[in-house]
């Protein structure tokens, strides 16, 4: 089941429009279920409503799958360049980026603060850290890093498929240093080797590139502080909903793995 609402985004006094996905059990009992927030909701669950006519197959996924969950897909504005700012949690000085006003953190704090506590007032969830996730990709997987790493006593799982981090490693970095991170935190990391720049030979797993390098370096940090790493390179993977939608039962298994 598919509910689809508009609520208030704060940070620029606007309507968004949310998904929220319920499991087909959901009106048969009173149980309360776990929640994963997903960043450009929109390209989630229907080809009808993704960008490019492609969505990730999560309803598909989800009605088939043995562990039920409510989702949360959140739609960014999509106006001109409200995706990047709403999307960019920090503020990068140089580059392509450095133009965007990056309200990135003031989305996770309308998420954390405004929206779980409507979903958790009127749904049935565990509204617990140890029960939320968080999700996105390409510049999602950016937000869904931040979310875990920055706002971690609220989510403890991540999943960041193909993350834009390389405008603002420095800062990711930095985090990564200061940050505390409950060592029973997951985050899923990948990329695709069709998008990984300076990789010449796509059929093979990628060991050499700017992509892969940075996304290890995070995966380090991480494990440093005991977090839970999965890093996934996808072979022929491009940047793209349809290469995203076959990582879906990889990165759901291993984050609610104890589920």
């Amino acid at each position: 089941m598919i509910i689809e609402r508009s609520l208030l985004f704060s940070p620029v006094q606007k309507e968004r429009k949310i998904h929220i996905y319920l499991p087909d059990c959901y009106d048969e009992g009173q149980d309360s279920y776990p929640v994963m927030y997903f960043f450009d909701g929109h390209n989630l669950f229907y080809d009808s409503y993704a960008t490019y006519g492609k969505c990730w197959g999560l309803k598909e996924f989800m009605d088939n799958w043995n562990k039920p969950l409510i989702l949360v897909g959140i739609e960014c504005g999509h106006e001109g360049d409200e995706r990047l700012n709403e999307y960019m949690p920090y503020h990068v000085e140089k580059g392509f980026f450095s133009r965007f006003e990056g309200i990135g953190d003031q989305t996770i704090r309308w998420m954390t603060e405004e929206l779980k506590p409507l979903i958790d007032r009127e749904y049935r969830t565990y509204p617990f850290r140890e029960c939320t996730a968080i999700g996105g990709s390409s510049m999602g997987g950016l937000m869904s890093l931040y979310g875990a790493v920055r706002y971690n006593h609220y989510f403890s799982k991540a999943a960041c498929l193909s993350s834009s981090v390389y405008p603002c490693m420095p800062q990711i970095l930095k985090d990564l240093e200061e940050c505390p991170l409950n060592p029973d935190t997951r985050i899923y990391l990948s990329w695709g080797t069709k998008e990984a720049k300076g990789l010449a030979d796509v059929t093979r797993t990628d060991t050499s590139s700017l992509t892969f390098r940075q996304n290890r370096t995070i995966a380090n940090k991480l494990i440093q502080k005991q977090v839970t790493v999965d890093l996934y390179c996808q072979v022929g993977g491009a940047h793209c909903e349809a290469d995203w939608e076959k990582q879906v039962p990889g990165f759901m298994e291993f984050l609610w793995k104890q589920v």
